[in-house]
């Protein structure tokens, strides 16, 4: 079993760390709030009083931050730590050019390192059924997937430096997008006078099927266990849907790619933000359509 650093121990981090001591491995966790310190104390995490702290004697040490600016940051004082060879891994979802900055700061530090973002949010966190997508070398790779499959369920790797966060914002536009889409034809629906159970059963089980309808759908009633079924408590919050719309567009723009639906769903979770939601799941935005109507 590893001795794992895990640094970041927020609604996602700290059920991964837990995950991480569940499946034996040695785990000494950092927070810069010490109630969630606390409560991954109680899940068998060793808590240090400084990031360095626990990294010193980890074999592997995971972040789990919320901006590439916290990335390079707590990076920065990791790879002081850390001692070569030491294998980091990314689990934050970041900018591409942030995520690959801190590959260099790990190649320059004789460290192995790996981008890691992960989709299944806080019940899959918890669950320990994640998807990861990963970027780095073959060998770090390899060296990280027994621990991330005490994580999760499905680990890919994408190819090198960034690539993992490459594929998570593609991923997730296309979940704004397809939410917002499957919102507005419920909407529609309800104005027909046709009622949530049967749009469900035609879209589910024919063209219209996707994720959103399937397994996350927006009213209460079809799938039970989707927030629309308990008042949109998330979940994956709006304020982190709009968070990873911002980074495809600051990806499609560098990149000199057309997205203009990605562009579309950033404005209007934004205008949900902005309306008070940013804390609510983001299939909510379903009541943004219904005030426009």
């Amino acid at each position: 079993m590893a001795r794992i650093a895990f640094i970041g121990l927020g609604n996602m981090g700290g059920p991964m760390a837990a995950n991480l001591v569940k499946a034996g491995h040695e785990v000494l966790g950092f927070d810069l709030a010490a109630p969630l310190l606390k409560v991954a104390e109680a899940s068998g995490v060793k808590p240090a009083s400084h990031a360095s702290q626990a990294v010193k004697k980890a074999e592997i040490v995971i972040t789990m931050l919320p901006q590439g600016k916290h990335v390079l940051t707590a990076w920065t004082d990791i790879l002081q730590s850390a001692a070569p060879a030491t294998l980091v891994i990314d689990c934050s979802t970041i900018d591409v050019e942030s995520s690959r900055k801190a590959h260099e700061m790990a190649k320059a530090a004789s460290c192995l390192s790996l981008d890691a973002p992960v989709s299944g949010g806080t019940g899959g966190a918890s669950a320990g059924t994640l998807t990861f997508m990963a970027g780095g070398s073959e060998e770090a790779f390899a060296k990280a997937a027994p621990i991330l499959e005490a994580m999760g369920k499905k680990i890919v790797h994408c190819g090198e430096a960034g690539a993992g966060q490459a594929a998570k914002i593609c991923n997730n536009m296309i979940l704004g997008i397809s939410m917002v889409g499957v919102c507005e034809a419920f909407v529609l629906a309800e104005k027909l006078g046709l009622s949530h159970e049967a749009l469900f059963d035609v879209a589910s089980t024919s063209s219209g099927q996707c994720w959103s309808i399937n397994t996350y759908c927006p009213v209460p009633g079809p799938v039970p266990t989707s927030p629309a079924n308990n008042d949109y408590k998330p979940g994956f919050a709006a304020a982190l849907m709009l968070k990873d719309l911002r980074l495809s567009q600051e990806a499609a723009l560098a990149s000199g790619a057309s997205t203009p639906l990605g562009a579309e769903a950033a404005q209007l979770y934004a205008l949900f933000e902005k309306l008070g939601n940013g804390g609510r799941d983001f299939s909510a935005i379903i009541e943004l359509f219904r005030e426009k109507t």
